[in-house]
């Protein structure tokens, strides 16, 4: 009778811990009930100095962070959330200059503007909201060589600041 007793209370409370671990998310997102679905628009690049794979770059980035952290479906228009992005800038700049005026480090600088609009909770909507994000890189590298490697750690870390200023609300 107590080893039958004793293992129905161990079965429930297995069962309730199981239970709870559906409502935790590791991302810390935190989106309304009610949405389903996002859209993100393509994130056009209104850069003077443009990278014509970046748009596609940040877009699809953030497509796969919502796809994989979220249960929102992506749609194509409409959307119970919606990101519309554009680059404004994407440059590079000489840093740290030496006694002979020559730079020891460069830095690729990109900067987005980011509307969102929520819903069902128009008081989490923002416009025009700036993220600036950058990487240096030693000036004795060409820059075409490690291009692609810092637009990926820049577009990653832009993609992080979106993510957190639309969802999780940090």
């Amino acid at each position: 009778m107590l080893n039958k007793n004793m293992t129905l209370l161990f079965l429930t409370f297995i069962i309730l811990s199981l239970g709870g671990c559906g409502i935790y998310s590791f991302s810390g997102a935190s989106i309304p009930a009610e949405a389903k679905t996002i859209n993100i628009a393509y994130f056009e690049n209104k850069a003077a100095l443009v990278e014509p794979s970046l748009g596609q770059i940040l877009t699809d980035k953030l497509k796969n962070r919502f796809s994989s952290q979220t249960q929102l479906n992506i749609t194509e228009t409409g959307g119970d959330l919606q990101i519309v992005g554009i680059i404004t800038e994407y440059k590079t700049d000489p840093l740290a200059i030496q006694p002979d005026q020559t730079a020891a480090l460069n830095r690729l600088t990109i900067t987005v503007e980011v509307n969102f609009v929520n819903v069902y909770d128009p008081s989490k909507d923002f416009k025009s909201s700036k993220i600036t994000r950058y990487e240096d890189y030693p000036s004795s590298e060409n820059f075409v060589d490690v291009q692609d490697a810092l637009i990926s750690v820049i577009a990653e870390a832009l993609v992080d600041d979106i993510f957190n200023a639309t969802v999780v609300n940090w």
